[in-house]
C-alpha cells in the first residue's frame, strides 16, 4: 500500500478488515512520510483459513488501494450479450484505477463506482450494465488493477476542518466562507462547479440567491428532480411554494392547486425554456438557468406531478445526462437532495469535492456510508447557506 496511509486512516481500516474476514497480517515493511506532503509505504502478508476468506480479504484491500507485489496483467472476457457481463466480472470503486495490459499500466477513464471496466480500441473506460453490448471485452478478477484511494495530505485547500464527522456545532459562516474558497480554487483549476438541489432550496427561501449565483456565472450545471422546477415555477407564477405564499406564511384559498397550475402552464408553453422566452416565467432558478444556457438536468421519480415536459422519465436516460451535467466538475454542492444527492455521488470520482448541505445530519452520513468518502457535510438550512454563500462570492 502506498499514500497517505496513517493520516487518513487507509492502514488502520486495511488491518481491520484483514481481521473481519477471518484472516492475519503481518507487517513486513513500514516507512511513514516524516510530513503532512510525503507519501507512506507498507508491505503486508496476509495469511487466510481458506480461500473465500482470503478472496474477500482481497477484494477489501484492492478498494483501499492495496495491489499485489506480483504485477500480472488483467484477464478480460467478453460479454456473453448486451447488458450482461461474464462471471467473475471486477466491480469498479470511485477512486483513480489502473489496469494492467500487454505489461503496461493504463488509467481507466470515466471513472465512477459500481462500474466494469470495458476496453474501448486502446483506452479502458468504466460503464453500468445497460451500456455493456455482446463481445465487449470486460475485466475480470483482481489481477491487474490497481487502486489509488484519494488520500489527501491534511490541510489540502484549508478545509480539513471539515474532514471530521458531521456536526450541527460548526459555525457556519466559516464552513460557507470554505466552501466558497473551494469554488474560487476549482475555477482557477478551469474546473466546473455543478449545484445538486432539492425543492427544499425553494422551501426555505433559497431561490434569489441561488438564482443571483447562476447569474453571476458560478454554477456550472443545475441537477435536480421534477418537483424543484415545479415549485420555483409556482413561486415565479403565484408567489407561492407548495400553496405557501412565501412572504406572508399564509395558506391562500385554493392556494394548494397552485403547484398544478404551474404545471399546465409551463406544459402549455410547451418547455421551462419556452415559458422563460415567452415571459410566462419572468424570475426564479429556471429563468436565471435558462438565460444564462447551463445544462439543467431534471430526473423524474414515480412520485412527480405532471410531470413537466422536460423531466426525463426514461432513468436510463436520466442517469445518461446527470453524466454529462457532471462531466469536468471539480466541486459539486449538494442541497437538500438524499436522493438525487446519492445518486451523484454514484456517478463522480473520489476526486470530485463534494459538500453536503442539509438540516437532516442522516443524509450526509448516509452518503459518505454509500462509497462517497469524499462528501463533507454541513448541517444547515439549505435557504440560509445559499444566503451566505451568495455573499461570500
Amino acid at each position: 500500500m502506498r499514500g497517505h496511509l496513517v493520516d487518513s486512516g487507509l492502514l488502520a481500516r486495511a488491518l481491520d478488515g484483514i481481521v473481519e474476514n477471518r484472516c492475519r497480517f503481518e507487517i513486513e515493511s513500514l516507512e511513514i512520510g516524516r510530513t503532512n506532503r510525503d507519501a507512506s509505504f507498507a508491505v503486508l502478508r496476509l495469511s487466510a483459513p481458506d480461500r473465500a476468506a482470503l478472496r474477500n480479504a482481497r477484494t477489501l484491500l484492492s478498494g483501499l488501494g492495496a495491489s499485489a507485489l506480483e504485477e500480472r496483467d488483467a484477464r478480460f472476457l467478453r460479454c456473453p450479450r448486451d447488458r450482461v457481463a461474464p462471471e467473475g466480472f471486477y466491480s469498479t470503486t470511485n477512486h483513480r484505477t489502473w489496469v494492467r495490459r500487454r505489461g503496461r499500466w493504463v488509467e481507466v477513464r470515466e471513472q465512477k463506482m459500481d462500474s466494469l471496466v470495458v476496453q474501448e480500441g486502446r483506452r479502458l473506460a468504466c460503464r453500468k450494465f445497460h451500456e455493456l453490448r455482446r463481445g465487449a471485452l470486460v475485466v475480470c478478477g483482481l489481477e491487474g488493477v490497481r487502486v489509488v484511494p484519494e488520500s489527501r495530505p491534511r490541510d489540502r485547500d484549508g478545509f480539513a476542518f471539515m474532514q471530521s464527522e458531521v456536526s450541527s456545532e460548526k459555525w457556519l459562516k466559516v464552513a460557507v466562507r470554505k466552501v466558497a474558497e473551494l469554488i474560487r480554487s476549482a475555477r482557477t483549476r478551469g474546473e466546473r462547479v455543478v449545484f445538486v438541489a432539492g425543492p427544499v432550496v425553494v422551501h426555505t427561501g433559497g431561490v434569489g440567491p441561488l438564482a443571483a449565483l447562476i447569474r453571476r456565472g458560478w454554477v456550472d450545471a443545475l441537477l435536480s428532480g421534477n418537483a424543484l422546477a415545479v415549485h420555483d415555477a409556482e413561486q415565479a407564477l403565484f408567489g407561492t411554494s407548495l400553496g405557501v405564499d412565501l412572504r406572508s406564511g399564509r395558506h391562500p384559498d385554493g392556494g394548494h392547486q397552485n403547484h398544478l397550475r404551474a404545471i399546465n402552464a409551463v406544459t402549455r408553453a410547451g418547455s421551462l425554456a419556452r415559458a422563460v422566452r415567452s415571459g410566462l416565467l419572468g424570475s426564479g432558478v429556471v429563468h436565471e438557468a435558462v438565460r444564462r444556457g447551463i445544462p439543467l438536468v431534471l430526473a423524474g421519480s414515480l412520485r412527480d406531478d405532471g410531470p413537466l415536459p422536460d423531466t426525463i422519465t426514461d432513468m436510463v436516460e436520466a442517469q445518461r445526462a446527470y453524466v454529462r451535467g457532471l462531466a469536468k466538475a471539480g466541486v459539486v454542492l449538494i442541497l437538500g437532495s438524499m436522493l438525487h444527492g446519492i445518486a451523484v455521488g454514484n456517478l463522480i470520482p473520489s476526486w470530485v469535492r463534494t459538500v453536503t448541505v442539509d438540516v437532516n445530519p442522516a443524509v450526509p452520513t448516509k452518503l459518505g456510508d454509500r462509497g462517497s468518502s469524499q462528501a463533507v457535510g454541513i448541517v444547515a438550512d439549505a435557504g440560509q447557506f445559499l444566503h451566505l454563500l451568495e455573499e461570500e462570492l
